[in-house]
């Protein structure tokens, strides 16, 4: 279940687009470490400069991340593009040499000195490292700056403060993290509560039809529809930012209805806007609480213990003797002659219960009659059977923390949210959730995947085993929990682990990692409380916002699609440099939500009034964009 493989490339050299004997060898095929010429595109003759060309940018990684990192890069800002993959037969690497506007396809195992030589990274614009470990990475980064230095290195790591480290050592070096930057949109899904961009103190949100308020920041979406998400508009074409507040205002105040697809109630009568549901961006007020009350954590904690370390007929003799001491106890409350009140009478009971008793004797003064004496006995022989079972319960909790095990799912088990596959996501999900004081399990099939250690760190309980999903995930208390997050490499695995969580408790809110933007599209029609994520979808935009030297805040989703938060500079003879914010937003996929003027750079002009006001260099603005948007703003 784990996202870190590979493949198992053969190693080679080559050069981009060939040397000049062999273009016609890199273009049929090659050899392993040669380069595949991509029909129709530069590189398929000539030498290695010339294949190159020199300003283009070369991604490292045959992985789902570094094929949408490629898609981003030619698609969106339309540069050159050389990739460096493992293996150009397995996982993405037929797909990324098909790709139009990739130069050349290498094949080398490894990003060595070799590989980055073939590359031509020393007449690149900058490289991205999108697969091997994070030493693997950081040695091709610091190589990469040795032969070119100043290049633009974009690197992903998981150790995130390594990558801080690395940061400083590099002067023009972003290290980033996939897992990081996905991981909040997995778990906030989870919980039901809206993924959050912090911007100038404010936590943003996207927020839908009747959770929009008149506050709101920008419309960023219409004509949504569940059952046909093509349809969607993200930050359309806009007349005017009066426009959409009178949009939104006939949603709120004109009393139309939607419907469970998102578009307007035929009944209202209205037929006046667009049909489909909109989405506005927000600030969150506070977040509702998740935990459970004390109460009733309190009282499963109490249950679990009992079930863990009894059968069911031990239960019984131990409820029966509990019913046995509280009826003892009323006995020596109507029947002893002490005046200390209810009070005491529980402390008597407790004492004896404990073994504690002080026998009446002949001839001294007692302080009650035979029904107290008789009374005591039954306490006394029923707190006997309460012993062992306290003491093994304290033994087990003091030796289970000692090993660092936790304990299995169990009665207490409630509520709880459910992560198969710990993978580098399923890791940083399993912390999030935990980290908010919500019960976490965690589901892997492979033994030898690193976040297990992780999350048993945390003491979250993991079930490992190649069993049957279904017996795996009711083992986890799937008839309990809140939800299910799925999160392997594999998009059937995941559809499998939502379909089995929904047989057994339909209502189960299900978060699945799919890649497939197609097959994501109907399981959004055919599963009306699953939500579907992509880890490369949510961090690809970032990680080449990043390459081209761009700050991007963070990413939110509005379903399949992709709103990235932004923050850019006016540099003098920019192509912001004079520009109003009506001319940024005229022609769509980009609002702009807050400036930061020259003169007072630490305050946060929201929704700035004056639109007419063209941009001086030293100013900043927050945008919200489609990954068109700020390619077409940044170029």
């Amino acid at each position: 279940m784990t996202d870190q493989g590979r493949g198992s490339p053969a190693d080679g050299a080559g050069t981009v687009g060939g040397a000049a004997g062999g273009a016609d060898e890199g273009a049929g095929g090659g050899t392993a470490g040669g380069a595949v010429a991509v029909p129709g595109q530069r590189g398929a003759a000539g030498g290695a400069d010339e294949g190159a060309g020199g300003g283009h940018y070369i991604v490292c990684g045959g992985n789902s991340l570094a094929h949408r990192l490629i898609l981003e890069l030619t698609e969106q800002y339309e540069v050159p593009v050389v990739a460096v993959v493992p293996d150009r037969s397995r996982e993405h690497g037929p797909a990324i040499a098909a790709l139009p506007g990739v130069r050349a396809v290498l094949e080398h195992s490894t990003v060595t000195g070799e590989a980055l030589a073939a590359a031509d990274v020393e007449h690149a614009r900058g490289i991205a490292l999108m697969d091997g470990t994070d030493q693997e990475n950081i040695h091709a980064a610091l190589a990469a700056e040795n032969r070119n230095p100043g290049v633009r290195i974009v690197l992903r790591i998981f150790n995130q403060r390594l990558g801080e480290h690395l940061e400083k050592l590099l002067p023009n070096c972003a290290a980033l993290s996939g897992s990081a930057t996905a991981a909040p949109a997995f778990a906030n899904g989870a919980l039901g509560r809206p993924h959050t961009v912090e911007v100038g103190g404010r936590q943003l949100y996207v927020a839908h039809d009747g959770d929009i308020r008149p506050d709101q920041l920008c419309l960023v979406a219409d004509r949504i529809d569940r059952r046909d998400l093509s349809r969607l508009r993200l930050l359309p074409e806009t007349g005017g930012r009066a426009a959409d507040f009178i949009r939104i205002a006939e949603l709120m105040g004109g009393g139309e209805r939607l419907g469970d697809t998102g578009r307007p109630d035929p009944a209202s009568g209205r037929s006046g806007r667009e049909p489909g549901g909109l989405a506005a961006l927000q600030a969150l007020d506070a977040e509702p609480p998740l935990r459970q009350p004390l109460r009733k954590r309190l009282k499963w904690w109490l249950l679990d213990g009992l079930k863990h370390f009894t059968n069911t007929r031990l239960r019984m003799i131990l409820i029966t003797a509990f019913a046995a001491i509280v009826l003892g106890g009323l006995v020596l409350a109507r029947h002893t002659t002490h005046s200390g009140g209810f009070g005491w009478t529980v402390y008597f009971t407790l004492l004896d219960a404990a073994g504690a008793v002080q026998p009446d004797v002949p001839g001294q003064q007692v302080l009650g009659d035979s029904w107290a004496r008789a009374a005591q006995v039954l306490i006394t022989f029923c707190g006997i059977t309460f012993v062992p079972v306290a003491t093994a319960i304290v033994v087990e909790a003091l030796a289970s923390g000692r090993r660092g095990v936790p304990r299995p799912p169990g009665a207490r088990t409630r509520d709880h949210v459910i992560v198969v596959g710990l993978g580098n996501v399923g890791t940083r999900v399993a912390a999030l959730v935990h980290a908010t004081g919500l019960p976490v399990v965690c589901l892997e099939r492979d033994p030898q995947a690193r976040g297990i250690a992780a999350a048993r760190a945390l003491g979250i309980p993991v079930l490992i085993g190649e069993g049957p999903l279904e017996a795996q995930l009711k083992q986890a208390r799937v008839k309990h929990a809140r939800a299910v997050v799925a999160v392997t490499s594999d998009d059937a695995a995941n559809l499998e682990a939502a379909l089995e969580a929904r047989a057994v408790r339909p209502e189960v809110r299900i978060v699945v990692r799919l890649f497939d933007d197609d097959f994501a599209h109907h399981v959004y029609a055919t599963l009306g409380n699953v939500a579907s994520r992509s880890l490369s979808y949510l961090a690809a935009p970032a990680f080449a916002a990043a390459l081209m030297g761009r700050e991007v805040l963070g990413t939110l989703s509005v379903f399949r699609h992709v709103l990235l938060i932004a923050e850019l500079t006016v540099e003098e003879g920019s192509g912001l440099d004079g520009r109003n914010t009506g001319d940024l937003e005229g022609p769509g996929g980009v609002r702009v939500l807050a400036v930061r003027l020259n003169r007072r750079p630490q305050d946060h002009l929201w929704n700035f009034a004056d639109r007419s006001r063209r941009l001086v260099p030293g100013d900043r603005i927050v945008i919200a964009a489609t990954r068109a948007g700020l390619a077409r703003v940044i170029q």
